[in-house]
């Protein structure tokens, strides 16, 4: 079975991959004044509900030809992807995915084997809910966090002897994911069943493995693409994340 040595060669990746730390720096401006055209979606819809799996492994939403194509690989356990989704998502959708101007990747980069057990759970609806339920992951992360970390240290300890699928299911459990995916359209028995896939493991893993192979300089999560290059934000505050990659995305629609 493929999966242990997976985990174990996750965890040889995710030492050098940390949740970005919070530095002090001085904001970006604005950015140059937005003046390209909104592109109509496909029969009066709407580009945000045009969602589709990636060759990468990650869930694409909005216009495939449009001409900023931006990726994020977050972390669900990083507290700092977490705000930046609270701040940044929200106005990327509106003002940018639904007009058709800038598409929007996900790519869960996983850490450690409660943030692939979330991100199990996130993938698990496959593309009709993938974005709402990582956002309400997000949204939620410090109350299932706070139960993982409010658990019995005797049940934490026996996960080490588990094989993995009893492990993803035990940590689910732990934290209540299965409840709170349940809540939201994705029954229990499903659940159970995403989280023994194997090959979505392995995925996940690989996408770890590429983003470090494809980006030798990969700072940690949040980790934004824009157009296949790697946005170099600098040493900016939590709160400056999404004010200075808007910037890069206006230039990115000016060029």
């Amino acid at each position: 079975m493929k999966i242990p040595h997976l985990i174990i060669a996750a965890s040889a990746i995710l030492a050098s991959a940390a949740c970005n730390a919070e530095k002090g720096a001085k904001a970006t401006g604005p950015g140059p004044e937005v003046t390209a055209k909104a592109v109509p979606a496909p029969n009066n819809g709407d580009w945000s509900a045009i969602v589709s799996k990636t060759a990468e492994g990650g869930f694409i939403m909005g216009n495939p030809n449009a001409k900023v194509k931006l990726v994020e690989y977050g972390s669900m356990t990083c507290p700092h992807c977490a705000a930046f989704d609270e701040a940044g998502t929200k106005p990327l959708i509106d003002n940018y995915v639904k007009k058709g101007l800038v598409s929007f990747e996900f790519r869960n980069y996983v850490r450690d084997q409660f943030d692939l057990t979330a991100s199990l759970i996130a993938r698990c609806g496959g593309e009709s809910s993938f974005f709402g339920l990582t956002r309400n992951l997000y949204a939620d992360q410090s109350n299932w966090i706070g139960k993982l970390q409010a658990a019995d240290q005797a049940q934490m300890q026996a996960l080490e002897a588990m094989a993995p699928a009893q492990k993803f299911s035990t940590i689910a459990d732990l934290a209540g994911l299965k409840q709170f995916a349940s809540l939201r359209g994705v029954p229990r028995a499903k659940a159970d069943a995403c989280l023994a896939d194997e090959a979505a493991v392995n995925q996940l893993v690989q996408i770890n493995s590429d983003a470090i192979t494809q980006y030798p300089k990969f700072p940690g999560t949040p980790t934004f693409i824009i157009n296949s290059a790697m946005v170099e934000l600098g040493p900016v505050t939590e709160a400056q994340v999404w004010p200075t990659l808007e910037t890069k995305i206006k230039e990115a629609l000016a060029g």
